[in-house]
């Protein structure tokens, strides 16, 4: 009796023990399975919600369409800029004589000459500085292109700028003016190359050195006109200078020194 008693108190106590165990469980339970329920609702909303748009990326306006006063004045001050950079430095001591740009060279059809010369005893010296004194020469006449050149650009269209402008060349106006003034300058500059090769010692030598070429059995004479071969040099140099100029404008920003250049010619 006692002994069932006991076995009694002792299972009871048991399953006492056993209760809040499984109770503790049994709640555990519940709250992972809520936690997880409401993790996939979560989820699911997420699923249906709208995906946000994706930010666009902020737009810059394209610049205002140049105007033809605009072009006009851009043009026509890049084209001044140019002339009287290019004037000037033309117009140096060694302006055209140390540029191998824009150098006046030995005339090339008086090429033997030169070479057949350089053989006789006491025309080397003449020989080196002949080329010298042609390049002076040029030097000299240089600034009376400018006001040839000045006046041209007085006289560009509207739709001569607007086209000058944009088109993609970078010596585009060089060009233009070019087309415009070469005949004038040509023309204005023969007198003042004549009387510069006489004046720094050029026609002399070229006088001495022809004599002596052409007194040689079975040559062929010399007849270059020394004038108007070093004035179409000279002429080719100033516009070599003005395209150098153009271009720096149309390709530098640094060399756009004002805010019309930087309208006209800082458009992408």
């Amino acid at each position: 009796m006692f002994t069932r008693i006991t076995s009694a108190l002792l299972v009871a106590g048991l399953l006492a023990t056993a209760a809040p165990a499984a109770h503790a469980q049994t709640t555990a339970a519940k709250k992972a399975a809520a936690a997880k329920k409401a993790a996939a609702a979560k989820k699911a909303t997420a699923a249906k919600a709208p995906a946000k748009p994706a930010t666009k990326p902020a737009v810059t306006p394209p610049p205002a369409p140049l105007t033809e006063s605009q072009a006009s004045a851009g043009i026509k001050e890049a084209l001044n800029k140019g002339i009287l950079r290019a004037v000037e430095f033309a117009s140096e001591p060694d302006g055209f004589n140390a540029n191998d740009d824009i150098h006046i060279p030995f005339p090339e059809d008086a090429i033997l000459m030169k070479t057949t010369l350089s053989k006789l005893p006491g025309m080397n010296t003449i020989i080196g500085t002949f080329e010298t004194q042609l390049n002076r020469a040029a030097e000299a006449a240089a600034p009376k292109a400018k006001d040839i050149f000045l006046n041209a650009l007085a006289n560009i269209s509207i739709p001569d700028a607007l086209s000058l402008v944009t088109n993609s060349s970078t010596d585009a106006a060089t060009q233009f003016l070019r087309r415009a003034t070469e005949a004038q300058l040509v023309t204005a500059f023969s007198p003042d190359i004549q009387a510069a090769i006489d004046q720094v010692g050029a026609g002399k030598a070229y006088a001495k050195m022809t004599s002596q070429y052409n007194r040689i059995p079975l040559m062929t004479p010399v007849q270059t006109d020394l004038a108007a071969y070093t004035t179409q040099k000279a002429v080719d140099g100033l516009f070599i200078l003005l395209a150098k100029e153009e271009s720096k404008i149309r390709k530098n920003p640094a060399a756009r020194t004002s805010d019309i250049l930087k309208q006209v010619f800082g458009r992408k």
